[in-house]
């Protein structure tokens, strides 16, 4: 049963849709990307997901609740969301922003208790940063805040992380650091992840590493094609999708067969 559903979706800025007709099913422990062209609606489908933009149309559930009818806070009980980018306006410590994802499981007004401290403690470890706990959070590097951001949203302890472009800003290792770090939170607690992005081998890498994953290709404000990342991501595809020529190469490493994409020219 599908942990998230999106049933018959529009969404539009005045007369124009952004999206429209969109259908899925995303499994509980299941790895899923959005792939698509810049504009093609994919960050504007997660915050209809997170209920932060109303559908004009269909619907959206999230652990078996139409999200329309669910306040933020209750949200916030079942999704946690990473973005890809994030302000640092002022040097609060690590572990207080980890301790913001405990929010919606305190009162109004209620310092955080000794057991929310352990559970943001903890969730620095989970993510391999528990050194930073007490450097302030604009001393951090673009990598280690995408984690201190993956700590914050463990803290919330929900059962969904929803990310959008997590690793737009990372360099090449953080880059591979991060996808790592969400394998193994993804193996250890079963969490689902929903993950938007500009890199179609993210999928492959999922796909390689033994997650179960799947991929929906997104184009003009509809899903062209949705299944299996081996399925989805063909040469025909990224030709039809985004115009350009590319091979899909295998390589194998540590007994797991990787696949990638290569673009070769525009088409």
């Amino acid at each position: 049963m599908g942990i998230i559903k999106v049933r018959n979706a529009t969404f539009s800025y005045g007369r124009e849709n952004v999206f429209e007709n969109i259908d899925l099913e995303i499994n509980a422990g299941e790895v899923f990307c959005l792939f698509g062209p810049n504009g093609c609606g994919k960050s504007t489908l997660i915050l209809c997901m997170l209920g932060v933009l109303p559908l004009s149309n269909g619907q959206i559930s999230l652990g078996g609740r139409n999200v329309r009818g669910m306040k933020p806070s209750e949200v916030a009980k079942v999704a946690a969301y990473i973005p890809q980018s994030h302000e640092k306006p002022f040097p609060y410590k690590a572990i207080d922003i980890v301790l913001m994802g405990r929010t919606a499981h305190t009162a109004t007004f209620s310092p955080p208790s000794p057991a929310d401290r352990k559970i943001a403690d903890e969730a620095l470890e989970k993510v391999g940063i528990a050194e930073f706990r007490d450097r302030p959070y604009t001393q951090l590097s673009g990598g280690e805040t995408q984690l201190v951001l993956v700590a914050r949203a463990l803290a919330q302890q929900t059962p969904i992380l929803i990310m959008d472009e997590p690793t737009a800003h990372l360099d090449f290792r953080n880059e591979l650091n991060f996808l790592e770090t969400i394998v193994k939170l993804v193996k250890q607690s079963g969490l689902t992840i929903i993950m938007a992005t500009h890199f179609p081998n993210h999928a492959f890498y999922f796909e390689g590493i033994g997650v179960n994953s799947s991929l929906a290709l997104m184009n003009n404000r509809n899903i062209a094609v949705k299944g299996n990342p081996f399925e989805v991501l063909t040469e025909e595809n990224m030709e039809n999708v985004f115009n350009i020529k590319s091979k899909i190469i295998s390589y194998t490493w540590k007994d797991e067969t990787l696949r990638q994409i290569v673009p070769l020219e525009t088409s």
